[in-house]
């Protein structure tokens, strides 16, 4: 199988073959949002969000098995119809090593096809990019030239199936919604403008347009069109051997023509061409989301020539070098540094395609998750660092007074939206990414008077981790928590990192550590929402207890002695009123059901000034509390002397981990903060590494797999053991919990083993015959080695910041340069 290869030191690659590997996807985006996966054969979809697709929806599994995509066909006089795209019903059918051969070159982010067909005598070039406008656009020149040793004519025809409407209408009224369809053809192309956008739930009166505009390399414009799906493949045609084409029959629509209540279809047809041996002709192609008003004169204008089209991928092209010029390694290994460059831009995209619109990521309806908004944060302080301590601001707004967040957030920074649904979910890690950003924030900008920033509470109707309703609170009340008369209650960034550890210190299980709830990072552990614990995530927050309590101190140093705080929290600092048991379990628990009896609904708006000494003291005590208890109570060893900590117990609040008739139970994520923390002694970190090293370690996966198997599906424990082994959180080879151990490896002094993390990973992902995925991280590793949900990964962010600060060492400690890591490489 081949493999790809790097060309230039901005990690241009091309690949020969694509098409003979399956499930191949390339993202195409702007900062407008238009956001398209494209394929090998020109598949995937592009749309702007959940609601407005121009191209169908696509999965994983679409690619293979739907007709529906982008093409560009040619029927050439004395031979037939052939797809420069490969993507017709002959090529498909064809054996690999004919006389056909294809290449893929992509960049940042741009993606260009080349293939060669020696029987039709032609050569293609399909070049692709979304223009890094405010326009909603796709950009696609296709360049056509005779390899041949005499004259071709050819036929060309653009074929855009424009599905334009809601991803919910794919399966939910798709013949009906195809009903509102207005189609309207004009100089340039087709645009479809449907009277609705249809919902059960009501139906308002639709403002988007969706276009497929053309025209030649100089701008001549097609010369008549094909504006329906039926009427361009004909009575038992397909959208892979058109009749149009196959048949090369004529126009019958020219521009200023309207068809209604039909499948709509870009089909441009431009006029015949006579090519002469060499000779060359380039067409343009462009996709758009316009308002319903759109003007496509406009748009061809802005972009409908070869010339337009050249100028504005040298634009596209620096825009995207500028960002991954922003992160810049060289390790004297050439190849490792290019896929670096892939690796950087992953954290950009992840926040413009949020967790859904690609391919493999056919799940949630758009937007990022809480979680996603703090870590991508990571790499945006290394890469785009002036705009992160707005963005940081802003998120603090989510959240609530109980330590919970708001789960539904909207595009723009700080926006977030109740869950109208009711629907309950707390996810109880949720709580301890902020503080390790913010912390980072303040190491590399100095900004400790941050922490006294001003910032909302969000609110909704659940309250009390979302045991309770509040039934007092209505949507138009809005989302910022408000006091008894009305005002809106803010407290310190400082107050809502208190909020959200100190509930979280309180909220405790049987076995004293942190309640499960809805689960934590792994969102398959959700099946133990009343006795269920996670011990790793509890070691967490007691490393950020400690850490902050640490941070006060500088902050009382070099900024102020005292710092206000809401009277509601005083109860939850109890060290410095009346002491809490923190041995007994059922002591904490009554404190914090004393907490959320006040001020769940309502802010009281009261402030208590308080000694940032006396608060550090607090937070210290509970965390040195929380260390001894972690290294007495939760660390266990096997039958063949192994040792490592449990992370977890299960909904009848029995020990996950350990020996089992099953066979050994281990999880990964119950290493990784209690060796990040250094909850687990210099001993004991050496037993947690042999014990990965000896129960997790695959090579063929490229690394750390989240847990052994279990042999059986836990209805206690949580869905991810209905997974196969090997593949999401049962089992994989999880890039980012892996990387977050190669961190912690990194941090505890283990140089050969966080390097063998971080280096065999990247190894398994360059290996094409293995992974079978283009340069980056993948959001796992299947048990047969090939990469999946590629692109959008957390891992991305941490596998940056662990080279930057550990690998390299290139630190800073309160805004002055830190020491540089005796593990540095």
């Amino acid at each position: 199988m081949n493999q790809w290869r790097f060309l230039d030191e901005w990690g241009t690659f091309e690949l020969d073959e694509p098409q003979q590997t399956s499930y191949l996807y390339f993202p195409l985006v702007n900062e407008a949002r238009m956001m398209a996966s494209i394929t090998p054969t020109l598949h995937g979809d592009l749309k702007s969000d959940q609601h407005h697709f121009l191209l169908a929806p696509v999965s994983l599994e679409d690619l293979h098995h739907s007709r529906s995509g982008r093409n560009f066909w040619v029927y050439v006089e004395g031979h037939g119809a052939w797809s420069a795209a490969g993507a017709s019903a002959a090529q498909i059918a064809r054996q690999p090593g004919s006389d056909e051969t294809t290449a893929l070159t992509a960049g940042p982010l741009w993606h260009r096809l080349t293939r060669q067909s020696e029987t039709m005598g032609l050569r293609a070039e399909l070049t692709s990019f979304v223009p890094p406008s405010d326009d909603r656009v796709e950009l696609l020149k296709v360049t056509l030239t005779n390899i041949s040793s005499q004259p071709l004519t050819l036929t060309p025809t653009a074929a855009i199936p424009l599905y334009g409407r809601s991803a919910d209408n794919l399966r939910d009224h798709r013949h009906v919604t195809a009903l509102l369809h207005r189609i309207r053809t004009s100089e340039y192309g087709v645009t479809v403008c449907p009277t609705l956008s249809f919902d059960e739930r009501g139906h308002t009166p639709n403002s988007t347009a969706y276009s497929a505009l053309g025209a030649e390399g100089d701008g001549t414009p097609p010369e008549g069109f094909f504006p329906t799906l039926a009427e361009f493949v004909g009575e038992g045609g397909c959208l892979d051997w058109p009749r149009a084409v196959v048949e090369n029959l004529p126009v019958v629509y020219a521009a200023g023509s309207e068809r209604e209540g039909c499948e709509a279809m870009g089909g441009l047809r431009f006029r015949q061409v006579t090519l002469p041996p060499g000779g060359s002709q380039a067409y343009i192609v462009i996709l758009a989301i316009t308002g319903r008003g759109g003007d496509p004169a406009a748009l061809t204008a802005r972009y409908g020539s070869a010339a337009l089209f050249d100028d504005w991928f040298q634009r596209n092209t620096r825009h995207w070098q500028k960002k991954q010029m922003a992160l810049d390694f060289r390790t004297g290994e050439r190849s490792f540094d290019m896929w670096l460059k892939w690796v950087a831009l992953q954290p950009v995209l992840r926040r413009l395609y949020g967790n859904s619109f690609l391919p493999a990521h056919d799940y949630g309806r758009g937007g990022r998750g809480w979680r996603d908004l703090w870590q991508d944060c990571l790499a945006l302080l290394m890469m785009e660092p002036e705009s992160v301590g707005g963005l940081l601001f802003d998120y603090f707004a989510g959240v609530r007074l109980d330590g919970t967040n708001a789960t539904i957030i909207g595009a723009r920074p700080g926006e977030f939206a109740a869950d109208r649904n009711n629907i309950a979910r707390v996810w109880m890690d949720h709580g301890a990414w902020p503080y390790l950003t913010t912390r980072l924030y303040i190491d590399q900008s100095g900004d400790l008077a941050f922490l006294l920033h001003q910032q909302a509470y969000f609110k909704d109707q659940h309250i009390c981790r979302a045991r309770q309703v509040d039934e007092s609170w209505q949507p138009e009340q809005g989302t910022q928590l408000r006091t008894a008369s009305g005002e809106i209650y803010r407290g310190s960034i400082l107050e809502h990192l208190l909020v959200q550890h100190l509930v979280a210190f309180f909220n405790v299980g049987a076995h004293n550590n942190m309640l499960l709830e809805n689960a934590d990072w792994n969102d398959g552990l959700d099946m133990a929402p009343s006795r269920g614990e996670s011990v790793a995530f509890t070691a967490l927050y007691a490393s950020n207890l400690l850490d902050l309590s640490q941070l006060l101190l500088e902050l009382e140093k070099r900024v102020a002695p005292e710092v206000d705080l809401a009277v509601e929290l005083l109860p939850l600092l109890d060290t410095l009123s009346a002491p809490v048991d923190y041995a007994l379990p059922e002591a904490k628990q009554a404190r914090l059901a004393a907490y959320f009896s006040a001020g769940q609904q309502k802010a009281s708006g009261e402030t208590a000034r308080i000694g940032l000494r006396s608060l550090s003291d607090d937070l210290k005590a509970k965390a040195d509390w929380l260390y001894a208890h972690l290294r007495a109570d939760e660390w266990l060893q096997d039958r063949d002397g192994f040792g490592w900590f449990n992370g977890y117990y299960d909904d009848d609040g029995q020990r996950v981990e350990g020996d089992h008739p099953n066979g050994v139970r281990m999880t990964l994520t119950g290493q990784v903060f209690t060796l990040m923390g250094a909850v687990a002694t210099d001993e004991q970190a050496g037993q947690i590494v042999r014990a990965a090293d000896r129960y997790l370690y695959d090579a063929e996966t490229g690394g750390y797999r989240l847990n052994t198997s279990f042999g059986e599906m836990p209805h206690n424990l949580g869905r991810c053991f209905g997974y196969a082994y090997g593949h999401k959180e049962n089992g994989a080879m999880f890039s980012h919990m892996h990387v977050m151990y190669a961190n912690a490896l990194y941090q505890r002094g283990f140089v050969r083993e966080g390097y063998r993390a971080l280096h065999g990973l990247y190894c398994h992902c360059q290996d094409f015959p293995l992974a079978r995925i283009y340069p980056g991280l993948p959001e796992y590793v299947e048990p047969g080695g090939r990469g999946l949900y590629t692109y959008l990964t957390g891992s991305a962010s941490w596998y940056l910041l662990t080279l930057l600060t550990q690998v390299f060492g290139v630190r800073g400690v309160h805004g002055q340069p830190g020491a540089r890591s005796e593990t540095g490489g």
